[in-house]
């Protein structure tokens, strides 16, 4: 024993200083630094460079295909066949194909009248169509309002069904599933879709509906979101400028392209035989909407955007929405990456292009390295070069891509530019919760299938008196608190005290705002920021 009490285990200059845990800590982190946090570092780095250069170039690369589309592209009814449906003097209104049209909710107490109410205002001849209200619910008190709902419009003469399930088997995709079986579905042609706080114009089917009826080969034409409540508050607006760039630019570049496109779930028409021929609704991930579309675009149907026919909905008011909602968006796409990689390499009906399309630029560049790298290099690897001044970031990486990437991002809102700051910080909170959900999807672990409906709150009215509300009973400090957005904050707060005192990488204030912007998301529940008015 007093052999190995002796023997010297630590370098001598460690005994020398042991009574001063400072210097204790400095001499340890420099006796490690240079021989292993220093190649971490820089192999870090140089993967989230190269991620970055990746995601660069399908931005410039979707930014010049949006302009060419702009000043030279032909609109959807230049590239497709398009004629208004007219009325037949023989066949009568047997000439108009049979819609059906889907509105799968779930304890949507504050919504179901309006997005009941808009379906059964869609003009279309009214023996042919079928409004089909597929409801989960189980509160007793909302089921009884949606059935007398259904009842109040059935009585005004139109044909709505109200289907119930004794389970919630497969949640959304699982009730779609169920509602496709009932035997009137049969002779139905095509399939509408709108969750339950979608209101689509009246003139809805008449501005889709031909572009299938005329053109075979599509299987689906996906309309624009607009968002009800946008200027709600700051964190409904950062939501706006996100998805504008999702419609006006990806989803756009995907239609004009003839190139892959996810449906969004809602607001599309479907021609219902692609849905039979790509296997119908699976439950096997959150994302049952671009399972479908991946299935059925390997099965060589093609897909339509129309830009031009918005429909109303509402965007998440809440903090605590909103994350249940990327987290759903985040895990699912990664976990059907995960689950279709092998399967659309082997698929032998789509070209080699479309498949290296699907894969690497829809799936691993937007939906994996998009927000990882977003995480990792700014809110990781950025920072703790301050740490480390051995290691450097080229100004073209840390400063002129992300600027060139944020400018792209923004230019599908433009009436928003001014608040850019505060969606690069708001990207940036977020991006950690994302990474965790794309992670645990490409893992598939613990929250992988967890679905949880998006809280909807109606009128503008409601959604003050539900914040006031929720604001008044706040209570318990786990309801509003997010450690790994404080621990965040915290990391990035040291790194801007540590640049500061002994860095020169000049960081300090970015560190600083960036901390601030994770500490009042780590300390907020509510989410609804900043009123913009």
């Amino acid at each position: 024993m007093e052999r190995i009490s002796t023997t010297n285990l630590l370098p001598d200059t460690f005994y020398g200083t042991r009574d001063d845990i400072t210097e204790q800590f400095s001499i340890i982190w420099g006796q490690i630094k240079a021989p292993l946090i220093v190649p971490i570092l820089r192999i870090s780095v140089f993967l989230c460079l190269a991620m970055s250069v990746m995601l660069f170039i399908e931005r410039v690369y979707m930014f010049v295909v949006i302009t060419l589309v702009k000043l030279f592209g032909k609109k959807p009814e230049k590239r497709y066949k398009w004629e208004p449906l007219k009325d037949d003097v023989e066949l009568g209104n047997s000439s108009y194909p049979m819609v059906l049209v889907q509105i799968p909710m779930y304890n949507e107490k504050e919504v179901y009248q309006l997005s009941i109410g808009a379906a059964c205002g869609l003009s279309w001849p009214s023996d042919r169509i079928i409004v089909q209200v597929l409801d989960d619910s189980t509160d007793p008190i909302t089921k009884n309002l949606v059935e007398i709902e259904c009842q109040r419009w059935a009585s005004k003469g139109i044909n709505i069904k109200y289907e119930v399930r004794d389970n919630r088997s497969g949640y959304k995709a699982g009730a779609l599933k169920e509602g496709l079986k009932h035997s009137y579905v049969k002779q139905c042609d095509y399939v509408a879709i709108f969750d339950a706080d979608f209101q689509p114009e009246p003139d809805f089917l008449w501005r889709t509906i031909p572009f299938l009826v005329h053109n075979p080969e599509l299987s689906l034409v996906q309309a624009r979101w607009k968002y009800v409540n946008a200027d709600e508050c700051l964190m409904t607006r950062m939501q706006e400028m996100s998805l504008d760039y999702h419609f006006s630019v990806e989803q756009e570049v995907g239609s004009c392209t003839y190139a892959f496109f996810g449906f969004n779930g809602t607001a599309g028409v479907w021609r219902i035989a692609a849905i039979d021929e790509a296997g119908g609704w699976k439950d096997r991930t959150t994302v049952e909407d671009m399972d479908l579309a991946v299935r059925a675009s390997l099965k060589g149907w093609k897909f339509l955007f129309l830009g031009s026919v918005k429909v109303k909905n509402e965007l998440p008011s809440t903090l605590k929405a909103y994350r249940y909602q990327q987290h759903r968006w985040s895990c699912g796409p990664a976990n059907l990456f995960r689950k279709m990689c092998m399967e659309i390499i082997r698929n032998k009906k789509v070209s080699l292009l479309k498949k290296l399309h699907v894969i690497y630029s829809f799936f691993f560049v937007r939906k994996v390295v998009a927000h990882i790298v977003t995480f990792v290099f700014y809110v990781v690897v950025l920072p703790a070069t301050v740490l480390v001044p051995e290691v450097e970031v080229p100004k073209w990486g840390a400063v002129y891509i992300p600027a060139i990437i944020t400018l792209l991002n923004a230019v599908g809102t433009p009436r928003s530019l001014h608040l850019l700051v505060f969606w690069i910080l708001f990207e940036n909170v977020m991006s950690l919760h994302r990474t965790k959900a794309t992670f645990i999807g490409l893992l598939e672990a613990g929250r992988v299938n967890e679905w949880i409906v998006t809280e909807k709150l109606g009128d503008a009215m409601k959604l003050k008196s539900a914040a006031k509300s929720f604001r008044k009973h706040r209570t318990r400090l786990g309801d509003r608190i997010h450690l790994l957005e404080l621990a965040a904050g915290a990391y990035l707060f040291f790194c801007g005290c540590y640049d500061i005192a002994f860095g020169n990488n000049h960081y300090f204030l970015y560190l600083f705002i960036q901390a601030f912007a994770f500490f009042i998301v780590g300390f907020s529940q509510v989410g609804t920021f900043v009123p913009t008015s």
